[in-house]
């Protein structure tokens, strides 16, 4: 599962193209806000009457903020400080974490435990983490001891605070930027906007219009590594969207192709034909965390977990004749909601 560094993902996450039509005379004027963080990029374009440099430090601090709770690149950030601890020792959680765990162990669930945030030993063994310099397939013995230190049933939550059972780590990567992009749009909304596009490193979340009085509409890379072009654009109207997918970041070894796409309960890479994976919900961090579960999943898995939890979700397979499309009902429903008549 996708659930390597904050740098990693900024490199292998499915591109997301904004597709922003030029402002025109007497069109509102739109505010832009750009900088870098978790590794990757931040966009904020939001249009209104506000003070663009309170909003940039706001923004700016509470990045600084969700890097030094979230971040495993921060040797002092709280969840390098969880990892760290000692078998049965336990430490008190802030809630921005606690509530980062409530999310990944429903999400754990609900994917049969095809989305699991303790599988760093496995991504570094494969050298998809801060160590990338691996370019063969680890030892089975190798990936059976790390599979050891992998599951949430490792964590014990009480209160606001957690205990090891055993020695494993937690990975907020396919969610942290999810909760970033959430972070963004309340403080949009707090400084007065009600017409916003934000996003983090390709996960995205819009309310309102455009300065053209339009839906926002994001275009979906085709996904292929050698080409970077769109494949699709999909109206957002007051909703989330991530993407996930495996093209980008792999090695091969012999002509066959690892991704760095894991799967937790096998220790190996995926090896179903899902090529990307484009999820719209109510709050980023939960588009993140699905987008990331069904591509673990695969197709007919991963659709059905989406159908039954009615789930906006756009999947593209690889096939001999090119990519394809699958679909949600509620996916479905959703464009032709948005389908003027």
């Amino acid at each position: 599962m996708i659930l390597t560094s904050p740098v990693l993902r900024a490199n292998i996450i499915v591109s997301l193209i904004l597709v922003l039509l030029a402002s025109c005379g007497g069109t509102p004027e739109t505010i832009v806000i750009e900088g870098r963080t978790m590794g990757t990029t931040y966009s904020v374009k939001a249009l209104g009457s506000f003070d663009r440099a309170s909003l940039e430090r706001r923004i700016d601090s509470r990045l600084k903020e969700v890097n030094q709770l979230m971040s495993t690149y921060i040797g002092d950030s709280e969840i390098s400080q969880l990892n760290q601890l000692k078998v049965s020792d336990s430490m008190a959680l802030s809630r921005e974490n606690l509530q980062m765990l409530s999310l990944a162990t429903r999400l754990n669930q609900q994917s049969n435990g095809k989305f699991d945030v303790t599988i760093g030993p496995l991504i570094e063994l494969w050298g998809f983490g801060a160590d990338p310099s691996r370019t063969d397939v680890p030892e089975k013995i190798l990936i059976e001891q790390a599979l050891e230190r992998t599951g949430l049933d490792a964590l014990v939550i009480e209160n606001d605070s957690v205990m090891k059972k055993a020695d494993t780590s937690v990975d907020f990567s396919a969610i942290a930027k999810g909760y970033g992009v959430d972070e963004l749009a309340r403080l949009v909304e707090e400084a007065g906007s009600d017409n916003y596009l934000v996003e983090i490193g390709g996960e995205l979340r819009a309310r309102g219009l455009n300065n053209r009085g339009r839906v926002w509409r994001i275009g979906i890379e085709t996904p292929d590594e050698a080409n970077r072009v769109p494949f699709t654009a999909i109206p957002l109207k007051n909703l989330a969207m991530a993407t996930s997918g495996d093209y980008r970041n792999y090695f091969e070894v012999d002509g066959k192709r690892f991704s760095h796409t894991l799967d937790p309960s096998t220790g190996y890479p995926i090896t179903h034909q899902v090529a990307s994976v484009t999820v719209l919900a109510e709050n980023t961090a939960e588009a993140d965390g699905y987008a990331t579960a069904i591509n673990v999943m695969g197709e007919e898995p991963g659709l059905a977990m989406a159908e039954e939890l009615n789930l906006l979700v756009m999947v593209i397979i690889k096939t001999d004749a090119g990519f394809e499309t699958r679909t949600t009902s509620a996916f479905d429903r959703y464009l032709v909601e948005q389908t003027p008549q």
